[in-house]
C-alpha cells in the first residue's frame, strides 16, 4: 500500500502537436488529453497500473468528476475540502519530445484548510497504514513553505515512512528542518539537487558522479535516501552505504510530464517488494524512461518497462564500500 498527498492538484491538459511549436502561430493538434494530474496522483495511478495498492489525499469535492474519473482507475481518493476550482496545467508536446507547461497556481488556502488537510493525511495513514508515504507536488498558494516539514515530522512521529517530491521554498524548508521532519527519501531532479546543494544543473545532467557527490551531503542530515533523476542520463542513487548511477534504455521521448513521477513510483514498487538499492535505482529508470514514451502523464505498466536494457555502476564517492554493486540480471 501507498499512500499519496498531493496538496494542488490539477487537470492536466496535453495538446500533441504534428510539428514544431512557432510563438505566435496558427496550430492544429493531433490530439488533445485530459487526465487527473498533480505528482501525488499520478503515482497513485501509476501503482494501479502495476497492481499496487494506493489511497490518494488531496482538496477536491467527494462529487466531483475528478474522484470518479480516479475511481474508475481504480485509485481510492480521501478528499479533503476544496478552497476553490481545481487548477488546470496545460502541456504542449512536438514530435521530437520537446514538452512545454504552462502551470497555473490554484485556489489559495488558510490555516484551517490545511490543518484540514493535515488530519486526513494523518488518519488516512493510521487506518491503511501504507508501507510509503509519498507527498508531492507544489504548495498552494497561502501555505507556509514548511507545511511538508509539519506533516512530515507528524508522520514520522505516527511510525511511518514518507517520501518527498517538491521544489523550491517547500524543498528548502523541508531540508532545512531536518531532524523528525528528515525524509527517508528525496527525489530532486538536476534543477532541484543544484538549487539545494549549491551545485550547477547542467553539470549533474553531464557528470553524474559529481550529482552523486552532491546528494551525499544531503544524505544522514536532511535526507536518508537520494534519488536524483537527471534527465536523459539516468539517475543516480545515494543512501548511507553506497551511491549508484543508472541510464535509461534508448526511448522515443513523447512526453516528459509525469517521467520523474514514474521514476520515484518505480523506486518505491521495487523498495516495498525487498529489491536491492542497485534494483530500486534500474526500477525507477525503467518507469521514468516508459513514461518518458507515453502521451502526457500516462503511467506506464509493467508491460511497458525494460528494466534488463538498465545499465547501472556503482560510483566511488563514498570511504565505505556496498555489497551491492549491481542487479541481479547484470550479474
Amino acid at each position: 500500500m501507498i499512500l499519496t498527498v498531493t496538496p494542488n492538484p490539477s487537470i492536466d491538459r496535453t495538446v500533441v502537436l504534428p510539428g514544431t511549436l512557432t510563438r505566435g502561430a496558427v496550430h492544429r493538434a493531433d490530439s488533445v488529453l485530459f487526465q487527473p494530474g498533480g505528482k501525488g496522483v499520478n503515482i497513485s495511478r501509476a501503482c494501479v497500473a502495476a497492481g499496487v495498492p494506493t489511497v490518494a489525499v488531496l482538496p477536491v469535492a467527494a462529487g466531483d468528476a475528478f474522484v470518479a474519473e480516479l475511481a474508475q482507475l481504480g485509485v481510492e481518493v480521501r478528499p479533503a475540502p476544496p478552497t476553490g476550482p481545481m487548477r488546470i496545467n496545460l502541456t504542449i508536446t512536438e514530435p521530437d519530445g520537446t514538452t512545454t507547461k504552462i502551470n497555473t497556481a490554484g485556489a489559495s488556502v488558510g490555516r484551517s484548510d490545511l490543518a484540514h488537510l493535515a488530519e486526513i493525511v494523518l488518519d488516512a495513514a493510521a487506518s491503511v497504514r501504507p508501507r510509503w508515504v509519498v507527498l508531492a507536488g507544489s504548495l498552494p498558494p497561502g501555505a507556509p513553505a514548511d507545511w511538508y516539514a509539519q506533516i512530515g515530522a507528524a508522520l514520522r512521529s505516527d511510525g511511518h515512512r514518507f517520501a518527498i517530491d517538491t521544489s523550491e521554498e517547500p524543498l528548502t524548508a523541508l531540508l532545512a528542518a531536518g531532524g523528525p521532519a528528515a525524509p527517508d527519501l528525496i527525489k530532486p531532479n538536476a534543477e532541484e539537487l543544484a538549487s539545494a546543494t549549491g551545485g550547477d544543473p547542467v553539470l549533474f545532467e553531464a557528470d553524474p558522479e559529481a550529482a552523486a557527490t552532491a546528494a551525499a551531503r544531503l544524505v544522514g542530515t536532511s535526507a536518508g535516501i537520494v534519488l536524483a533523476t537527471l534527465g536523459a542520463a539516468g539517475a543516480v542513487l545515494v543512501d548511507g552505504e553506497g551511491a549508484w548511477h543508472a541510464t535509461p534504455p534508448p526511448t522515443t521521448v513523447v512526453s516528459t510530464v509525469g517521467a520523474g513521477d514514474a521514476s520515484l513510483c518505480g523506486y518505491l514498487l521495487a523498495d516495498i517488494r525487498g529489491a536491492s538499492a542497485p534494483e530500486r535505482l534500474a526500477t525507477a529508470v525503467a518507469y521514468g524512461a516508459a513514461a518518458a514514451g507515453l502521451p502526457g502523464t500516462t503511467p506506464p505498466t509493467p508491460t511497458d518497462l525494460r528494466t534488463a536494457e538498465v545499465r547501472v555502476r556503482q560510483l566511488d564517492i563514498l570511504s565505505s564500500p556496498t555489497p551491492e554493486g549491481t542487479p541481479s540480471w547484470q550479474n
